[in-house]
Parts: structure tokens; C-alpha cells; sequence
């Protein structure tokens, strides 16, 4: 299995309403990309400061099917028009479980 793990850190700039439309946008993923076995996604829980923002973590049965997700076009529409207008920094990584 294959996990994905993104970490997001928002512009000064960005409002509630963009982040929120972040979380809506990606929760509708699921749904439209049935390669995904898992998909959590959310704010930073606010217990550690210096944290990234937000997550994304998603569950494959292999890396194939990450690379459908990744590439999908509905996943790269969220990226462009909700992610990347607010995005000030990010880290990702892929990792075998």
C-alpha cells in the first residue's frame, strides 16, 4: 500500500472562506477517484505550534493507483484554482506501509 501525506501552510492572505473551500473541494475526491482506499483532510488540530496548516492523507493499494490520483483532472483543478491561489509553502511524501 502506498501512502500519500501532503502538508500545507496557507499565505498570511487566505481566508476562511478559501481554506474551508480547500477542505469541500478535497473531500469531494473520493467520490469522482475510486483508486483511493482512505482520505483524510483538515486543519491543523492547533495543538503544536510551528505545524504546516492542513494535511491530506490518502491510502492506495499501489503506486499506480497514486499516479491516477495525482494526476486526475479533478484533483489538479482543486490544486489549481483552490490550492495554489492561497499555497505559501508545502511538503509531501509518498511512503510504503
Amino acid at each position: 500500500m502506498i501512502r500519500h501525506i501532503v502538508l500545507f501552510t496557507w499565505t498570511d492572505d487566505a481566508t476562511d472562506e478559501q481554506k474551508a473551500t480547500v477542505t469541500a473541494e478535497l473531500r469531494k475526491l473520493p467520490d469522482a477517484i475510486p483508486e483511493l482506499r482512505s482520505y483524510t483532510v483538515g486543519p491543523d488540530a492547533g495543538i503544536n505550534q510551528g505545524n504546516h496548516a492542513y494535511g491530506v492523507v490518502a491510502d492506495f493499494d499501489s503506486a499506480d493507483d497514486y499516479l491516477v490520483y495525482r494526476d486526475h483532472p479533478l484533483h489538479q483543478a482543486v490544486i489549481a484554482e483552490h490550492i495554489k491561489p492561497i499555497l505559501a509553502a508545502r511538503a509531501a511524501v509518498q511512503i510504503e506501509v
